[in-house]
């Protein structure tokens, strides 16, 4: 599974790239807002940063034409500028010409397999069922990736990749290991908690405090 890192904080992005977890980044308007940046710059200085691994950004109209012009000024910014497109009537339209045009596309707020089957079928490269925002509503978001899996499993001809998105557990991801995510993009805070489990803690304080009581004895 491949990690994409859910930010535009260049400093999360930095130590993940540095953990060697970081395949790729997704920013969405909100995450850009949170950090005080411009899209353009944003999503310029992160595709730079993480060199050849994918960067996507996403459009903000609502409207095919409107969202054809925005993915092709967003494509143009870097070479690994993947555009996030919603997947609504009007962005599956332009997810098809984008798609022709040789843009690679990212249909993102994907709540059931129906709209993530449109997407592919329009040539999405990838397609976002957001999970976590499924589980508050009370559905079951990894049934979704699920179903959608064995959807693009049994049809050659699509070929998009599934993003499990809106990942904030451990168990999310490592359920969509089990459940045919290609990828998942996470939190950083959500890619920290992968570390950690109180007896890897334990552990360690242990073998360290043995090792050097022993030097203890050794140089007493």
């Amino acid at each position: 599974m491949k990690f994409f890192l859910d930010t535009a904080n260049t400093d999360e992005i930095k130590q993940a790239l540095d953990w060697g977890l970081c395949d790729g980044v997704t920013t969405n308007p909100t995450l850009i807002a949170r950090e005080g940046r411009n899209m353009e710059d944003a999503v310029k200085e992160i595709a730079d940063l993480v060199g050849d691994r994918p960067v996507s950004a996403e459009v903000l109209a609502v409207e095919h034409d409107a969202i054809v012009e925005e993915a092709q000024e967003r494509a143009a910014w870097a070479p690994n500028v993947v555009v996030k497109i919603p997947t609504i009537p009007e962005g599956v339209k332009a997810m098809r010409t984008c798609s022709e045009l040789g843009i690679p596309i990212n249909a993102t707020l994907i709540f059931s397999s129906a709209q993530a089957l449109l997407a592919a079928k329009a040539g999405a490269a990838y397609v976002s069922p957001f999970v976590g925002r499924q589980d508050d509503v009370g559905y079951d978001g990894m049934r979704t990736v699920e179903e959608i899996a064995v959807m693009l499993r049994n049809y050659d001809a699509l070929t998009s990749e599934i993003i499990l998105a809106s990942a904030r557990t451990v168990g999310h991801v490592i359920r969509g290991t089990q459940c045919g995510a290609h990828i998942v993009t996470l939190p950083f805070k959500t890619l920290e908690q992968l570390f950690k489990h109180p007896m890897t803690d334990i552990g360690l304080e242990s073998f360290l405090n043995d090792y050097r009581e022993m030097q203890e004895q050794l140089g007493g």
